[in-house]
């Protein structure tokens, strides 16, 4: 007599045993990702809320990581900001003083209480320099101006690939301008007509110094300086603008602009005379005030730097005079949020609370009051308690002439570079 079949009885074949197990296991893997509170035990990126996927760390997102030799990837950090971060600034020092007092406010802060801001004083261009050596403490350069920015993801871009810069805004804005102590511009005005780089260069050749110049034997020679522009955004700037002033040319300047052979000339035998090549931009003018006209006759700064020692000067050497160049150019501050392997979700997120409260109608009106023009258009410049209203007499203008363009990567590498080689090794 025949068996009957497993199928007709009921029993399992091999097969439907195997099934059995399948589900059995899966229904164990189930409760375990439940327990888990969601989270996949294999490793996989479930959908969030909303149906997106979570964000894919720096190693996934940034073509550093794979193109070039950049430092160690950070861990990826989380889509919400859960706070405690460390965010480090490299800023220009021209800013210090309102950069601190911001930090101070920022801490009183729901959210300062969880950004810990470090502030890293560096000149402008030695920012992007420790960015590019892969410097993991600088999540946002700050430098004076955006001179430099073309250069700067140019180089990221040869070394790593991709685009260093997540977000970027401009913060407050100041322009170039030539500082002299009063007394010294009178008589340099008397006899050139004008403050210009082509009367600051015939003044530095008067062999005779003063005497040649207004009859000053006691004033020695003419004294002109300006910070290192290999080191500082507003070293670049004057050679930049020097550049332009010679060419007569408003509109950005061309790598032949650069490498003419007049020019390269002028500017040579006007750079040997300058005196300080600091890198930064305040401590120089601090060493104006300190010293008084035994340092410096006149130098180049940021307006807001001159702005910020107007009052200091009066109480040590006398009163100090602004003069703006023909052809000037924006230093707009820019806070740029790096997209570096080493900056996390949390440090960009925490970089943009930051920004925003920087921005903010009180943290502007602070900028002002130490020279700035502010970014937030909602905080006016002109005003009873305005530095432009106050010291008025002192030579400052709103107003400038003609803003010049931001040069091209090419034209910063020759212009550094010609500058470099005249110079020998300062």
């Amino acid at each position: 007599m025949n068996q009957p079949s497993a199928s007709s009885t009921g029993g399992l074949t091999c097969l439907g045993k195997l099934v059995v197990l399948a589900f059995i296991l899966a229904s164990f893997a189930g409760a375990y990702f439940f327990l888990l509170g969601g989270r996949n035990p294999f490793g996989a990126n479930p959908a969030q809320p909303g149906g997106t996927a979570t964000s894919p760390g720096p190693a996934a997102t940034n073509p550093a990581v794979t193109a070039g030799t950049a430092p160690t990837v950070a861990p990826p950090g989380p889509t919400s900001f859960s706070g405690n971060v460390q965010l480090g600034i490299a800023y220009g020092t021209e800013k210090e003083k309102w950069l601190k007092w911001a930090v101070q406010q920022f801490e009183q802060t729901p959210d300062g209480q969880k950004i810990r801001i470090n502030l890293i004083p560096m000149g402008s261009l030695e920012g992007a320099q420790a960015i590019l050596a892969g410097k993991q403490t600088i999540h946002v350069w700050s430098p004076a101006s955006a001179i430099y920015r073309d250069t700067f993801v140019t180089e990221w871009d040869i070394k790593y690939g991709g685009q260093p810069i997540e977000k970027e805004a401009p913060l407050a804005l100041s322009p170039m301008v030539f500082v002299f102590w009063d007394e010294r511009y009178q008589s340099f005005i008397a006899r050139y007509k004008t403050v210009s780089f082509k009367t600051v260069g015939e003044a530095l050749a008067e062999k005779g110094g003063w005497e040649g110049i207004a009859n000053k034997p006691e004033w020695g020679l003419f004294k002109f300086g300006h910070t290192h522009p290999n080191q500082s955004n507003s070293g670049l700037a004057t050679l930049l603008l020097m550049a332009h002033e010679y060419h007569n040319k408003p509109r950005r300047l061309e790598v032949p602009d650069i490498a003419n052979a007049g020019f390269q000339s002028w500017m040579q035998n006007l750079e040997r005379s300058v005196s300080g090549l600091s890198h930064s931009t305040g401590t120089m003018m601090r060493e104006m005030i300190l010293k008084g006209p035994s340092s410096y006759d006149a130098m180049f700064v940021y307006e807001n730097v001159a702005i910020e020692q107007l009052r200091n000067a009066q109480g040590r050497w006398g009163a100090l005079r602004v003069a703006y160049p023909a052809l000037n150019l924006w230093n707009d501050n820019p806070y740029y949020i790096i997209n570096a392997p080493w900056c996390t979700a949390e440090h960009k997120q925490a970089a943009s609370i930051f920004l925003d409260f920087l921005l903010s109608d009180p943290i502007q009106a602070q900028a002002l009051t130490h020279g700035f023009r502010p970014a937030n258009v909602n905080v006016p410049v002109k005003g009873d308690q305005s530095p432009f209203t106050q010291y008025q007499q002192f030579g400052l203008s709103i107003d400038l002439a003609t803003v010049v363009e931001a040069p091209k990567a090419e034209v910063i590498h020759n212009l550094l570079t010609s500058w470099q080689r005249s110079q020998g090794n300062r």
